[in-house]
């Protein structure tokens, strides 16, 4: 594989549960993902270190254009989760869980982290 375009995965035996595993280095950082798809949902965890610091969900709704969004875990006003998370539930239409864990929540820098992540939902569907 290219360098930065990591990528590992499997499936929990007879559970419907799909994991799969990438990483890239964008700009300076090393980071790391790991998608879990779920039956009708997607977890995905963020990072460049062991760690589960934030937690969002962000889902669609028949009644608003925007999904909406919420912080489960850590501090509610950092929104890199939950925004990650309405982004990916619009373009998926899936309930999505987020932990982004990263101290970089530039905006310039989350671009490039939900770029890679929809490279690699290009590149594996079937994992998301």
């Amino acid at each position: 594989m290219e360098e930065g375009k990591e990528g590992k995965e499997e499936a929990v035996a007879g559970s419907g549960i799909v994991l799969h595993d990438f990483s890239g280095r964008l700009g300076e950082q090393r980071v790391h993902f790991h998608a879990m798809r779920l039956r009708d949902s997607l977890f995905l965890w963020v990072g460049a270190a062991p760690a589960l610091s934030s937690l969002a969900v962000a889902m669609c709704s028949p009644r608003d254009g925007v999904p909406v969004s919420t912080s489960l875990l850590g501090d509610p006003s950092d929104t890199a989760s939950a925004c990650l998370a309405q982004r990916l539930a619009r373009k998926t239409k899936k309930q999505i869980f987020v932990s982004y864990n990263l101290q970089n929540t530039d905006s310039n820098f989350t671009l490039l982290i939900e770029n890679r992540i929809k490279e690699e939902m290009t590149a594996f569907p079937e994992k998301f």
